[in-house]
């Protein structure tokens, strides 16, 4: 049976992602840091539906759980759905921005830490749900360090942890292909938002000033995690990506270049290089 993993799987968009592959036939591990809803996933989703416990901010748990399925077999599909926003800034136990660090870098480790097993899955796929929170990074991001000067407001700072990681997966795109490993990305929300749990916890705080008109059509906006997921599916398991990998899927399950506009080569670079840096002073430290 083919194995698919699904971060983030227990509640949202990542729970109803992981129920529609399962229907799909796929054998789903959902991964997250809360057992009860960990258990209470796996009831409802039902099947060949097995939970792992993670903090997935924490890059050595990202490391644990990865060697933990790497160790079953070969994995076929990895949603890399995982995120997180908030209104005010958070660091995580390797002292990171945690915008950065759970939109970013624990992708970039587990996806790492899972190629052999994708190899081994082939024709495989890395599905990166991405968000148009891209579009509120103020002026070009500059990738320097994990943080960039200035204000804290969370939509642009997640926007440019996903920017980041957008960047990141059109070179893995490329350095996958020959192995039949696709890389896709979805954003499946466009403009609008999705009420999840972290979408609770969100206030009007989290938009720079010059957005917050748009909170209250935001909020008048939201939709349901369950209907905003059929591009994710489509780009896990739909024969008609196979092998094309570097597309991003829009919200109606079509490739765009919405976001992939603020791929700039200068970026990429940037990116690359602080995605090093960062890394390789974790494991000196370490």
């Amino acid at each position: 049976m083919r194995q698919a993993i699904v971060t983030g799987g227990t509640s949202g968009i990542g729970f109803h992602v992981a129920s529609r592959l399962r229907e799909q036939g796929l054998a789903v591990t959902v991964v997250s840091r809360d057992a009860d809803r960990g258990a209470e996933a796996v009831r409802q989703i039902g099947g060949e539906t097995r939970f792992l416990q993670a903090d997935l901010s924490s890059l050595r748990e990202v490391e644990k759980v990865a060697e933990r399925i790497a160790a079953d077999g070969p994995v076929h599909v990895l949603v890399n759905n995982v995120g997180g926003m908030w209104p005010t800034r958070r660091e995580t136990v390797d002292g990171i921005e945690a915008s950065f660090a759970l939109n970013h870098l624990s992708r970039v480790v587990l996806t790492a830490a899972l190629l052999d097993a994708l190899r081994a899955g082939a024709p495989s796929r890395v599905v990166d749900v991405t968000s148009s929170s891209i579009t509120t990074t103020d002026g070009t991001p500059a990738y320097d360090d994990v943080e960039q000067e200035g204000d804290h407001y969370g939509m642009a700072v997640t926007g440019r942890a996903k920017l980041a990681h957008l960047a990141h997966s059109q070179d893995l795109a490329r350095e996958l292909a020959p192995a039949g490993i696709t890389v896709l990305a979805v954003d499946p929300l466009g403009p609008a938002a999705a009420a999840t749990p972290n979408a609770a916890e969100m206030t009007p705080e989290i938009l720079p000033p010059a957005l917050r008109h748009l909170w209250e059509p935001i909020q008048d906006g939201m939709r349901p995690a369950s209907g905003v997921v059929d591009a994710i599916v489509a780009a896990a398991v739909d024969p008609a990506f196979e092998g094309r990998s570097g597309l991003v899927l829009g919200p109606d399950g079509e490739p765009s270049e919405d976001l992939l506009r603020f791929v700039t080569p200068e970026i990429s670079a940037s990116v690359r290089a602080l995605t090093r840096r960062v890394l390789a002073r974790r494991v000196l430290a370490g």
